[in-house]
């Protein structure tokens, strides 16, 4: 009994990168006490811990399986697919929430499908550039590419979520850059995303989004209005100064200037109490897991895996950089969370499943038989 006990502990823990997992596990105590010290009044911390436990639970378990069937064609497609309805339907059932129907109410939760979309497109991306790595040059591969990219983006932004289509673009523009982008072809994907804007601002993007980009333009316009949160928040990052005014004495999250503290502007209330020296110390905890992701993706079995692997880091990457840029007024305000800090199931349980994955990746890579390495590159 005792060495089968001891023969699943070494498999459960034998595949795990601890050095990620020890960096996740510090920015999300980051995160519990940054919520802890905003009083006993409100749920969030107690909330948190039953999500950060379950998502770990997710994220070990999910270590466990092999996911080799997802490099099958028929698979992605079908999660694609499944994606695809799963936004469609919120239309129809969605949850109005802040203005946005991204919400499906399950009865005891609500699931926000755009999470779990931007993790299916990562798949459906290294899945189909993992076939087509050494033909990316040609132009038919982006359109392609993109043409999937779309049908999500434009499903998320008329939502809308602003914020969530901007990771969907940024995940594809991403993974299209690491596969071998062309430079004349790099130059016309942004004159495509110029023209794409300029017809989101004229035909799409709602007048409370005008209104962000503008503040973002000139955030001093109108303090009082759509421009309060975002000069609240380079308030409460620029007095905590170098040390922070310490756990608890966060003024502008403690007295409620300070709005959607546990999630839009944690990092802003992170930095009131801790300060530059707290954020460089986050600021290294998330360079870690980068590395840890990318150099995992590095060892993949094929290139799926490796493409997959950069497409996650290039999730948290986008989360993180547009997240703090809208707490210290260099990035529009979007409601993006910050990875494994923010508040939030729907998140924080993708991320982690995410993350699961990859470490099943790196518990099955084994070296790519010829004709494994055949179909990826070459196969329809």
């Amino acid at each position: 009994m005792i060495e089968l006990t001891n023969n699943i502990f070494r498999r459960l823990v034998g595949g795990i990168d601890w050095i990620l997992v020890s960096a996740v596990f510090l920015i999300s105590l980051a995160g519990l006490v940054t919520m802890s010290s905003l009083g006993t009044e409100n749920n969030f911390f107690n909330r948190q811990i039953i999500l950060l436990a379950f998502s770990f639970g997710i994220f070990f378990a999910f270590s466990l399986i092999d996911f080799k069937f997802l490099r099958r064609t028929e698979v992605i497609v079908w999660i694609f697919g499944l994606s695809l309805v799963l936004l469609t339907s919120l239309f129809f059932i969605g949850t109005i929430s802040k203005g946005a129907q991204s919400w499906l109410n399950l009865g005891f939760f609500n699931v926000q499908p755009a999470e779990i979309v931007k993790l299916v497109l990562i798949l459906v991306l290294a899945k189909y550039f993992s076939r087509r790595h050494v033909e990316i040059r040609n132009i038919r591969h982006i359109i392609v590419s993109g043409v999937y990219a779309f049908l999500v983006f434009i499903l998320v932004l008329v939502q809308p979520d602003f914020g969530s289509a901007m990771i969907i673009f940024l995940v594809w523009f991403g993974m299209i850059m690491v596969s071998g982008l062309s430079k004349k072809h790099l130059f016309a994907v942004i004159l495509m995303g110029i023209l794409a804007f300029a017809f989101m601002w004229t035909a799409v993007l709602q007048p409370y989004q005008k209104a962000r980009i503008m503040t973002f333009l000139d955030p001093l316009q109108d303090i009082q209005g759509t421009g309060y949160n975002a000069y609240q928040s380079m308030i409460a990052v620029g007095s905590g100064e170098w040390v922070g005014k310490g756990i608890g004495y966060g003024t502008q999250s403690r007295l409620s200037f300070l709005p959607e503290y546990q999630t839009d502007f944690i990092f802003a209330a992170f930095a009131e109490e801790w300060g530059f020296a707290g954020v460089m110390i986050l600021f290294f905890l998330f360079a870690v897991v980068i590395w840890r992701i990318i150099s995992n993706a590095m060892c993949g079995a094929t290139n799926f895996e490796t493409l997959y692997g950069i497409g996650l880091a290039v999730l948290l990457m986008s989360h993180f950089v547009i997240h703090v840029g809208m707490n210290i007024g260099l990035l529009p305000v979007t409601g993006l969370t910050i990875p494994f800090m923010s508040y939030g199931g729907s998140h924080l349980v993708v991320t982690f499943a995410g993350l699961g994955i990859l470490m099943s990746m790196r518990r099955y890579a084994r070296a790519a038989h010829r004709d494994v390495l055949r179909n990826e590159f070459f196969g329809i």
